[in-house]
């Protein structure tokens, strides 16, 4: 069965023992690895890994040895309690055995969890997971965490006392840093906030927190695309701060343009387009994709490709002396602007 992204976290933090396992598969290994962490503790305990009760399996070794896993979620363990039989980094190579496994388990076996990279639609082992009554699959995107999981985060760490300001700047920092750094950044406040019972405030949230953010380069496409040219300074100084060229992200603004370009001009429409796109695009960055591609249409689109393709000859030209990232940045602002349009 499916498991819904409003779904999914409410199941990692408190999974059925008795279903027969879960798939969570992604293209961020590390978000994809701290769901994982955090379904297999909830179901073995903090002590259940000491007590041998948590059975680890590389999608490599599996491969050359299938019958590894059956044995794992049978086997009995010297010390009670619920039992873990993990499957990492899983491909569908290693889809006969998990399928195998699956149809043989039963109530008081170990529950397999399996994690696994990005999976197409058609991949045979995200076909076990969904086709099976006992078994859930989820798959993992690069979305911001939602509120309720950002308070869960908090409120583990023990940061029940924070006041309004406070509460804007974390849930801000939760939008700009990976999982596993705005976990860290968390522990941290927490720590700092040990055996003080005021109110945690923004100074606070500030001094813990990175002095750099970092940006990915879809941050950037994605405010210009979308026409939030307030947005555009902040991201760009984040980038610059990262060391990435100006050339670079020029590449990058060209590549995602002319694929809403693709998408746009499509005979059968946007949708259509998105679908033939290669590599292709997934889950919810796909349905941006096709938003944006519908509200720029192939005209305008076209205009964007124009500004880029002139913004690159000039970073290239050898006369040109202004600054690099300042004329990438008022070429992104023009693209931004005409999306309003």
């Amino acid at each position: 069965m499916k498991l819904s992204a409003r779904e999914a976290p409410a199941y990692f933090a408190k999974p059925d023992p008795s279903k027969a396992g879960l798939l969570i598969y992604g293209e961020d290994a590390m978000r994809v690895a701290l769901r994982r962490q955090e379904v297999i503790a909830a179901l073995i305990g903090p002590e259940g890994e000491t007590e041998m009760r948590l059975s680890r399996i590389p999608g490599n070794d599996l491969r050359k040895d299938p019958a590894q896993l059956v044995d794992a979620v049978k086997a009995q363990g010297f010390f009670p309690g619920p039992r873990v039989a993990f499957v990492e980094d899983a491909t569908d190579a290693c889809a006969p055995s998990v399928i195998a496994a699956l149809e043989d388990w039963r109530p008081g076996d170990a529950q397999i969890v399996v994690t696994a990279g990005s999976l197409k639609a058609s991949s045979k082992l995200r076909k076990a997971f969904e086709g099976a009554k006992e078994a859930y699959a989820v798959g993992i995107y690069n979305d911001p965490p939602g509120r309720a999981e950002i308070e869960a985060t908090l409120e583990k760490a023990g940061l029940t006392a924070v006041d309004r300001a406070a509460s804007d700047a974390l849930f801000s920092l939760a939008r700009e840093l990976d999982p596993g750094d705005f976990r860290q950044t968390v522990e941290k406040v927490a720590l700092y906030k040990h055996g003080d019972d005021a109110p945690l405030t923004a100074d606070e949230v500030a001094l813990m927190a990175p002095a750099t953010t970092d940006a990915d380069l879809d941050d950037v496409l994605h405010v210009v695309a979308e026409g939030r040219t307030g947005e555009i300074g902040p991201v760009m100084q984040k980038l610059e701060g990262q060391g990435i060229a100006a050339v670079t992200l020029v590449i990058m603004a060209l590549r995602h343009f002319r694929a809403l370009h693709a998408a746009a001009a499509d005979p059968g429409g946007p949708g259509q387009g998105i679908a033939r796109l290669r590599p292709p695009v997934f889950g919810p960055r796909r349905d941006r994709m096709l938003r944006q591609a519908q509200g720029w249409g192939m005209h305008r689109l076209e205009q964007a490709l124009r500004v880029l393709t002139e913004t690159d000859l000039a970073l290239r030209s050898a006369g040109q002396r202004a600054p690099q990232m300042a004329l990438v940045e008022r070429a992104l602002i023009r693209l931004a602007m005409l999306a309003r349009r």
